[in-house]
């Protein structure tokens, strides 16, 4: 498996306002995702810089992410790195200085993420795919 960057997260203090200023940039297509099973009350949108099929997956070379409204005043952009195993990589990355910032956690249907702080101060996610997450 490649471990590459396979999603990324920009906190917002205003989603909507953001999601105008980088369509309008970039020609991103961002849409306020509703209706997602688990997630009701998240306030979250879709960011697609490339086309995907109908699972959502890329068609062309790219990453695609998400935009949601900024939890802590110094919250900055997560890159989602793709893993085997998140439990495996969270204690992986423990055994080499990491501290975990936040445990694994399913996206339904979708797959696991865990956040995790590298000895240097920076935040990464780990994602591994799993439809069967709940």
């Amino acid at each position: 498996m490649n471990h590459t960057i396979v999603h990324f997260e920009i906190p917002a203090d205003d989603p909507e306002k953001l999601a105008d200023f980088y369509s309008n940039l970039f020609g991103w297509k961002i849409q306020k995702m509703t209706g997602m099973p688990g997630m009701e009350d998240v306030d979250y949108w879709t960011v697609g810089t490339v086309p995907t099929d109908d699972k959502g997956m890329p068609t062309e070379p790219g990453v695609n992410g998400g935009m949601m409204k900024r939890q802590t005043p110094d919250q900055r952009p997560t890159n989602y790195i793709s893993v085997e195993s998140v439990a495996e990589y969270v204690q992986k990355a423990k055994s080499l200085g990491a501290k975990v910032a936040l445990d694994k956690m399913p996206v339904p249907g979708m797959g696991w993420f865990a956040q995790i702080v590298d000895p240097q101060g920076n935040v990464i996610a780990l994602w591994e795919t799993d439809q069967s997450a709940k």
